[in-house]
């Protein structure tokens, strides 16, 4: 058998072994690893999306960066993992990451699979408008506002605003064409959502006061293992919110609330 015979047949090996994905972990292995893997949004202005030049930045970007340098004494220690809705906690459950910073507000039911960090912002449900005699949210008594059907939201305003007339969709660009046409007063969403609305459509505004509160948390595996990483990211999250996030969180164009 040739040489150049046994150096292909040892190529081909080497190339059917299985490759190892990025595994979550305790914070020992996170900082001989070199490197944070967190679960984040690429599609969702102004929490985590790509600019025009591809990069990928947002609020919860800017926070896993934050991270990074905490645990790991540099903000380009970290590996971002776009995830989508559905996927933001099996993530974490089954260990490809080892925070999730995507959008995603704590449940009872949630804590039951997760831990929870201490929130970094409290969502809640907004509206944007573009009529000028909508200043608060007293002015929309008896008006017309658009929100999705089947939402969290739908209670929400029912139960605040008893007397306006709510108009279901069931999509975001049906409630925009309805706003377009004057039809609808307003529509009501989580604040996390319209401020990003808001960044592409400068005609309309968000109301500056939110009628619910959710708040966002950083995610992480449960277990006594991780105790040290939860300890750390929670101890940068009660110090941030003296100044680096309230900034962080106008920059981006969120209405901000730790009460």
């Amino acid at each position: 058998m040739t040489i150049l015979r046994i150096s292909a047949i040892w190529l081909l090996m080497l190339l059917s072994l299985p490759v190892k994905p990025l595994q979550g972990a305790e914070l020992e292995q996170i900082e001989r690893r070199g490197k944070l893997i967190v679960a984040v949004k690429d599609n969702l202005r102004p929490l985590g999306f790509y600019d025009e030049e591809g990069n990928l930045q947002g609020l919860e970007i800017e926070i896993g960066r934050r991270l990074a340098q905490e645990l790991l004494g540099t903000p380009e220690a970290v590996i971002f993992v776009p995830v989508t809705n559905q996927d933001r906690l099996n993530v974490v459950l089954e260990g490809k990451v080892d925070l999730a910073i995507a959008r995603v507000t704590f449940t009872p039911s949630r804590a039951r699979l997760v831990n929870f960090s201490h929130y970094y912002y409290l969502d809640g449900t907004g509206l944007i408008t573009k009529n000028p005699e909508v200043q608060t949210w007293e002015d929309l008594e008896g008006k017309k506002i658009a929100l999705l059907n089947n939402s969290s939201t739908v209670d929400i305003m029912q139960n605040a605003l008893p007397r306006a007339q709510l108009v279901g969709v069931n999509s975001y660009q049906e409630g925009y064409e309805l706003l377009e046409a004057d039809i609808v007063d307003g529509f009501a969403a989580d604040n996390t959502i319209l401020a990003g609305w808001v960044q592409e459509y400068p005609a309309y505004r968000l109301l500056p006061d939110s009628i619910s509160a959710a708040p966002l948390c950083v995610i992480m595996p449960k277990g006594l293992q991780y105790l040290s990483l939860r300890k750390k990211v929670n101890r940068a999250i009660a110090r941030w919110r003296d100044r680096w996030l309230p900034e962080r969180i106008r920059y981006w164009g969120l209405p901000i609330d730790f009460s």
